[in-house]
């Protein structure tokens, strides 16, 4: 059924009152008749701030729906944006109950048919799960892109028991978008605001180190804990270059009904996500809604339950533009299993004995756990971290070997420390050397047992790599790497440690069948209309001091400085990391990041600068944090945060 389009109005600053007297602010697109003919609502949730954040993909995406005769909702959640409040945390009860009030507004409104339906990439990914968790009566269906179900597992936070460097760089981001001003042309209690907020800021690293297992506070808002309750239709959406990808199969696994698209990008949404080809997913997502919450037959029950992108193999590079491949539904397998021997990978058993002890920077070639800046973020050439890594090579593939799913890796270990890691890659090597990442998993072998390890007690350790769907063609080979350090994307343990192999195999899924898919191409609405005033660049670099023997990662995102046409507000962003290491010491690991922020209206001009930086000794993180805030280059507001926390098997 083809939707005519209908007349839309916008409404920048809409507000919502909570029950509490809290005054949400949300911009609004929905077609002008809609109080004679009500619509369905579609809610987006979220901290970026809907007035200078989320401006340029809001304009793509939400008018699209608002004409095909949907109430759509960016909201700010409080203590953000322009919304009245103070936050305390990601994903708190508070947050999770707001948005039930939301939608319980929505749907009483006369404009509103009573449907909501939730959707959002990240946070708003994340929020829309942990909403439906809550079943909320009028919200019928959601869209979920970029998210986990276990908010311990899979997040920026710990990945296998690990201490994620994300933690921190997130931290940082948190730090700096929610402490931000409100826009001085819609509060006119905006100075009051601003300082509220400067002085309640959480600085949320503090908060998520010292959870450094999987307790109950990781279990609040892990969906994976209650799919059951979920009664929301759920479409899941991810990236193979996303570091959220890993959802997508377990949503549709665990949650009748459910369906999943996952395509080769980062962390964006896929009509404008790179690496290309991209998809309609406007066309897609609006087949969803028309379903669930108009009623209309549009078939999405008969969609294939898992729509994946079968990569191509590649050169390895630090940025694509596209991914050869091709789209597959509901691909079959076979389980295919090599073992780890002194002679490489074989399809033999046989006898392996190797002793791993990384130097602390291996991993400099990782690339961003998470890609979302566009920049060059993705995981390099391995040669070099491979050449500090215990290497197994198969010998070349005789036919073309397509890898879906999450390979397995079984190992049998010892270590000389109570706490080591351990980072194992399945990479494809081709003809001359060159090494593509294809997946990765690391563990923290203490975490994993849930005590310290015993020196040279053999342990059995099994360990899922990221889902992944990618070809190895005929004549080229794969390789486990498996170093003890992967420096900067996590932290290392307090002492260099030699972990022994004693035994080791890789179990991957090699593709049989599968059905050919394709897509309609990207729509979208107009784009976002602005004046650029300086323009966006991203630098990755790396540096070793000659002198100090220290090597560094230096990060520098610049987001260039814009204004908007429509309402005027200009806005300017310098994101800046920096991650240094000695080879030779685990305890010289320290992580820096700044951002400066500034929004300009008329005659005012509002800044912060929000930095923080964390280090560590053998029993305690130290963290430092800071946060300014200036009114036309006036210093108003300065805090300073220290912190120590003890370090549990991390």
């Amino acid at each position: 059924m083809k939707n005519t389009l209908r007349e839309i109005e916008e409404q920048p600053d809409l507000g919502i009152t909570l029950t509490d007297g809290t005054r949400l602010s949300a911009r609004m697109w929905r077609p002008v008749d809609s109080t004679d003919d009500p619509v369905p609502v579609i809610l987006e949730y979220l901290p970026y701030r809907k007035r200078d954040g989320t401006c340029a993909r809001d304009a793509l995406t939400h008018p699209y729906f608002a004409q095909r005769g949907y109430a759509c909702l960016r909201v700010d959640m409080r203590g953000n944006g322009d919304s009245h409040g103070l936050m305390e945390d990601e994903y708190t009860q508070q947050e999770l109950d707001d948005a039930v009030e939301v939608i319980a507004w929505a749907a009483a409104q006369p404009w509103c048919n009573g449907n909501v339906g939730m959707m959002g990439i990240s946070w708003g990914g994340f929020n829309s799960l942990q909403v439906a968790a809550m079943a909320p009566e009028p919200l019928k269906a959601i869209i979920t892109l970029c998210s986990t179900v276990d908010r311990f597992a899979d997040d920026i936070h710990y990945k296998g028991g690990c201490l994620l460097n994300e933690n921190l760089g997130w931290g940082a981001t948190m730090w700096s978008y929610s402490s931000r001003a409100p826009d001085p042309a819609l509060r006119p209690d905006w100075r009051e605001m601003w300082l509220e907020r400067l002085e309640n800021e959480p600085f949320l690293p503090s908060t998520w180190l010292r959870h450094q297992a999987r307790d109950e506070y990781w279990k609040h808002g892990s969906v994976c804990e209650s799919y059951d309750t979920i009664k929301a239709k759920v479409l899941a959406v991810g990236g193979w270059g996303d570091a959220y990808k890993n959802a997508v199969p377990q949503i549709v696994n665990k949650i009748p009904g459910a369906k999943g698209i996952i395509g080769p990008w980062v962390h964006k949404y896929p009509h404008f996500a790179v690496p290309e080809p991209r998809i309609g997913f406007l066309q897609e997502a609006l087949r969803w809604w028309d379903r669930w919450l108009k009623g209309i037959e549009t078939g999405v029950e008969d969609d294939p339950d898992m729509r994946t992108y079968l990569m191509d193999g590649a050169r390895p590079a630090t940025w694509y533009t596209n991914r050869p491949g091709r789209w597959l539904a509901d691909a079959q397998s076979e389980t295919l299993v090599w073992y780890l021997t002194n002679a490489g990978l074989d399809t033999t058993k046989d006898a392996c004995q190797r002793d791993i002890s990384s130097p602390q920077d291996t991993g400099a070639d990782a690339g961003e756990y998470c890609a979302i800046w566009l920049g060059p973020e993705l995981p390099g050439d391995q040669r070099r971290d491979d050449a500090l890594s215990a290497t197994f090579d198969s010998k070349p593939i005789e036919s073309d070997l397509s890898i879906t799913g999450a390979p397995v890796i079984h190992l049998n270990l010892s270590a000389d420390q109570p706490v080591a890691h351990i980072a194992v890659r399945l990479n494809h090597i081709h003809p001359d050397g060159a090494a593509t990442r294809i997946t990765y998993g690391v563990l923290n072998l203490a975490n994993h047992l849930n005590r310290s390890l015993v020196p040279g007690q053999r342990e059995a350790i099994r360990m899922n790599l990221d889902h992944i769907a990618y070809t190895v063609p005929a004549g080229h080979r794969i390789r486990v790497s498996i170093s003890t350090a992967y420096w900067p994307l996590i932290w290392p343990a307090p002492q260099s440690a030699t972990v022994t192999l004693h035994a080791g195999s890789l179990a991957v899924e090699a593709l049989t069948e599968a059905g050919i898919y394709s897509f309609q191409q990207p729509e979208s609405a107009a784009p976002w209309k602005t004046e650029e005033l300086r323009p966006e660049t991203h630098t990755r670099r790396q540096e070793t001091d000659m002198v100090t023997g220290v090597t560094s990662l230096v990060i520098e995102d610049d987001f260039g400085k814009v204004r908007d046409l429509d309402h005027g507000l200009v806005h300017e962003s310098i994101a800046r990391e920096r991650w240094d290491i000695h080879p030779d010491d685990p305890l010289s690991a320290k992580g820096t990041c700044h951002w400066t922020d500034e929004i300009e209206r008329d005659s005012i001009r509002l800044r912060t600068e929000a930095s923080c930086s964390m280090w560590s000794d053998a029993s305690d993180f130290h963290l430092s944090a800071k946060l300014e805030a200036f009114e036309n280059d006036v210093r108003i507001y300065e805090r300073t945060i220290t912190d120590k926390i003890p370090r549990r098997n991390l």
